[in-house]
């Protein structure tokens, strides 16, 4: 198939994709990680897991993703998603990749109650210009309520959000 459009030539196979540079950075362990990590694999992220317990990783996390403790050195070219509000380590663990030169920061919430990162971050001093780095809610508005259906409305939201795309089927 000869083809001018090298979206269209990728898409049907007959050129390999640029090769990514693309971080993607799951903030605890969870089902929606999990996905997120694999879907991102396949979408060229390099994937990370960040968990403070190591024993809340799974065999299967630990043999697709690289897994920390702590965040590595991150780029421009990082996302993180945060994937449990519930966590202790919520407040330290965001003041923590605020820190860093990364692209995005985007904490997992339903957008009808209030954000506990905020209080969290406020009490640890970091400055509110800071604060509103972080992004919430996350994702493509799909209702999505499944781990599978949330992976890939956050994923779909960083590709919109990286290409300055409003997502959705707006053209």
């Amino acid at each position: 198939m000869a083809t001018d459009d090298a979206n269209c030539a990728v898409a049907h196979g007959a050129e390999q994709a640029p090769p990514w540079t693309r971080t993607l950075v799951a903030v605890f362990a969870s089902p929606v990680a999990d996905l997120l990590l694999r879907y991102g694999h396949d979408l060229g992220y390099h994937t990370v897991l960040v968990e403070p317990e190591r024993g809340r990783v799974t065999n299967e996390e630990a043999g697709t993703t690289t897994v920390l403790t702590h965040f590595p050195a991150l780029d421009g070219d990082t996302d993180i998603v945060v994937t449990d509000h519930h966590r202790a380590e919520l407040g330290q663990l965001l003041a923590d990749a605020l820190k860093l030169p990364v692209r995005w920061v985007g904490v997992m919430g339903n957008p009808r109650h209030p954000g506990p990162h905020v209080a969290a971050l406020r009490e640890l001093g970091v400055d509110d210009t800071e604060i509103a780095r972080v992004h919430r809610p996350i994702g493509l508005n799909i209702g999505s309520r499944t781990p599978p259906e949330i992976a890939i409305a956050t994923l779909a939201g960083l590709i919109a959000d990286r290409n300055a795309k409003p997502g959705g089927f707006e053209f």
